[in-house]
C-alpha cells in the first residue's frame, strides 16, 4: 500500500532518512548541551567539537568555527517563549545550519590556510599571487589577481582577513579538490 503512494517508495524513504537524520542531529544537539537548557553558547559548541565530534583539526580551527556560529545564529529568530536568550545563542532548531556551517568554514580555512605561508591568518598580496595556480583549482572566472585581491580586501587594510576571504569563497562558490565531499 505504500508503494502505491504518490509519493512511491523512494519518496518514502527519503522521508525516513530526513526524519531518522533529524533525530541524530538532535540526539547530537542534546550530548553538546551539558545543562540541557536547550541553547549553545560558543563555548558549548566549541567544547562539543572537541569531546563530542572528537574532531581535533576542526577544533583547532576557531576562526571556522567563529564563522559557522556566527551564521547559525544569523539565520534564526529565537523560538516563541526564548525570546530573553538574545541572539548569543543557537538554538536546536538552528543546529543543522551551525553543522552545515561547519563544513563550509572548515574547507574555507582549509583553504586559507595553505595560502597563508608565514602562518599570521592574513594573505598579504604576494601570498594570495604566489597561490594563483592552486586558487584556478577551487574557483572558477578567477580574474586579474591585483583586481581580486582589491575587491576580497574590503577593509582596505592591505591584507585579506579570514572573515573576507570567506565571503568571496562563498561568492566564488569555492571548492578545494581534495576534499572529500
Amino acid at each position: 500500500a505504500l508503494e502505491n503512494s504518490s509519493k512511491g517508495s523512494s519518496g518514502i524513504n527519503a522521508e525516513y532518512g530526513a526524519i531518522e537524520q533529524r533525530d541524530e542531529r538532535f540526539a547530537m544537539f542534546d550530548s553538546f548541551d551539558p545543562n540541557g537548557n536547550g541553547i549553545l553558547s560558543l563555548a558549548e559548541v566549541d567544547k562539543g567539537i572537541r569531546d563530542i565530534l572528537g574532531i581535533d583539526e576542526l577544533f583547532d580551527s576557531k576562526p571556522a568555527i567563529m564563522r559557522a556560529f556566527q551564521a547559525a545564529k544569523a539565520c534564526g529568530k529565537p523560538s516563541k517563549g526564548r525570546e530573553d536568550i538574545g541572539d548569543d545563542y543557537i538554538e536546536k532548531l538552528e543546529f543543522r545550519r551551525l553543522l552545515l556551517g561547519l563544513r563550509m568554514y572548515f574547507e574555507f580555512w582549509v583553504a586559507f590556510k595553505r595560502i597563508d605561508g608565514d602562518d599570521d591568518r592574513r594573505l598579504s598580496f604576494d601570498e594570495f599571487s604566489s597561490a594563483e595556480e592552486t586558487i584556478k583549482k577551487w574557483v572558477t572566472n578567477l580574474g586579474d589577481m591585483q583586481e581580486e585581491f582589491d575587491k576580497i580586501d574590503s577593509n582596505d587594510g592591505g591584507m585579506i582577513l579570514f572573515d573576507e576571504f570567506c565571503k568571496w569563497a562563498i561568492l566564488k562558490t569555492l571548492d578545494l579538490e581534495d576534499d572529500d565531499e
